[in-house]
């Protein structure tokens, strides 16, 4: 065996919001000996600069800043090994595609794309150059959700029928998908496409199955210009600087919050985009309430349903099979605190902050013709998405072995992808959708 230290693998991040944090954190501050950030790119300059003082306030080096359109230029300036994609969720292809050709892998955020032909062109890309696309789907990594897969794995229930899921996000978490830009379906797929490609990613991988077809309804209940109508709206456009904002719990106060200040406030001067949008003004054109019937190839069914405005945080899953069923609950938070209404739940900043609510979660299996009984889940925390970031990031960049290979690929994206681009062409036509009807994915 070779004496000789690896060579820490080289990473340069491309889309420095929030959405960064994490990644930059991990690889600068808990592996730096298999991992090493070398470069930023962005369409704001401030942005990269409130990244980089953060670098330095962890001890580390700064790292040098490139415009968003020379990022195939840092590709090899900088002898980047891997691209992390945190930018705007349309422009992920651009970036992805760019870096599979150029001979790097990538990691990205989820979802991986948000329409069909830029998941396709992700797709060829990837069969075209060999090289791999990581996904990066936290949610895999939590304990709860790892347990789920095991007890289902070892036919505890037997083979399953039938899934309900049902998430809520509260109207803290839920209203801030309303003010930035996931609120234009352009540039997020909606929240079936942003939010539930998690979960339906989970499913998938609970049932080892794929989507087959899918109906679904959706849409726009509580916010946007249907504030007026239940008696929430109020005459702003954007939070910052409006004495209208001043004591509404929908409104999110920027200069408040130091971190947000730097990245939103101090930068939109550069590129004119607002983080503190009223979550109740014209212009959104994503659902807030979305019903969803799919069908897996395994013969199983999924009922699902998101409510992006209920008053606590959380989920169910439950699984009906030919042996019992098995229920999984999660109460992330109980309630939302009108003291801290106005700020970002912490799931928002990728678990950075942790919420003053309570929360719970138990995984029950109720076996036929037997008492009911808890199945424990050593490792959960309500940290990190229940522990789940520093699982994924651990396996990302710090060579920690994973037995349960939950690594998602392009492929894992697409699919998870597809149950959400079915729904929301379901949407517009009240039809059923067949999966394969819009993407045949090997």
């Amino acid at each position: 065996m070779s004496d000789q230290p690896q060579r820490r693998l080289r990473y340069a991040l491309v889309g420095t919001g929030s959405r960064a944090e994490m990644f930059v954190r991990s690889i600068v501050r808990d592996h730096t000996d298999r991992a090493e950030l070398v470069a930023f790119a962005d369409v704001n300059q401030a942005r990269m600069d409130a990244h980089n003082s953060w670098l330095e306030e962890l001890g580390a080096d700064a790292v040098p800043t490139y415009q968003a359109g020379e990022f195939t230029t840092m590709l090899d300036k900088e002898r980047v090994d891997v691209a992390l994609v945190t930018s705007v969720d349309r422009t992920h292809d651009e970036y992805i595609v760019a870096a599979l050709k150029s001979g790097r892998d990538v990691v990205t955020e989820k979802p991986m794309t948000t329409d069909v032909p830029r998941c396709q062109r992700i797709l060829d890309a990837v069969a075209e150059t060999g090289r791999h696309v990581t996904v990066a789907f936290n949610y895999r990594y939590n304990p709860l959700h790892e347990k789920v897969r095991q007890v289902l794995a070892d036919g505890e229930i037997g083979e399953v029928g039938s899934v309900h899921f049902e998430w809520l996000l509260d109207v803290r978490h839920g209203a801030d998908y309303f003010r930035r830009w996931h609120r234009d379906k352009a540039n997020s797929g909606g929240l079936m496409v942003h939010k539930s490609s998690h979960h339906f990613d989970l499913v998938n991988w609970w049932l080892g199955a794929v989507p087959v077809e899918v109906f679904a309804y959706g849409g726009l209940f509580f916010y946007g210009e249907q504030g007026r109508r239940h008696g929430y709206a109020r005459d702003y456009e954007r939070a910052h600087g409006s004495p209208e904002a001043a004591g509404d719990p929908f409104a999110l106060h920027l200069a408040a919050n130091p971190q947000l200040r730097a990245l939103y406030l101090d930068a939109e001067a550069e590129d004119g985009y607002h983080r503190d949008q009223n979550v109740f003004a014209p212009g959104v054109t994503i659902e807030d309430d979305m019903a969803v019937l799919a069908k897996y190839s395994t013969g199983a069914t999924m009922t699902y349903h998101l409510t992006a405005y209920a008053p606590w945080e959380g989920y169910r899953v439950m699984f009906n099979g030919s042996k019992g069923r098995l229920e999984l609950e999660v109460v992330e938070s109980d309630f939302v605190s009108p003291y801290a209404a106005t700020e970002l739940k912490g799931a928002a900043l990728h678990g950075v902050q942790a919420a003053v609510e309570e929360g719970w979660a138990r995984i029950t299996l109720r076996p036929f013709w037997a008492q009911p009984r808890q199945v424990p889940v050593p490792g959960y925390t309500r940290a990190g998405h229940g522990g789940a970031d520093a699982r994924m990031t651990g396996v990302l960049f710090g060579g920690v072995h994973d037995p349960m290979g939950r690594g998602a690929s392009a492929r894992d994206g697409a699919l998870a992808l597809l149950t959400g681009l079915a729904a929301n062409r379901s949407f517009e036509t009240g039809q059923p959708v067949k999966v394969a009807d819009l993407l045949t994915i090997p």
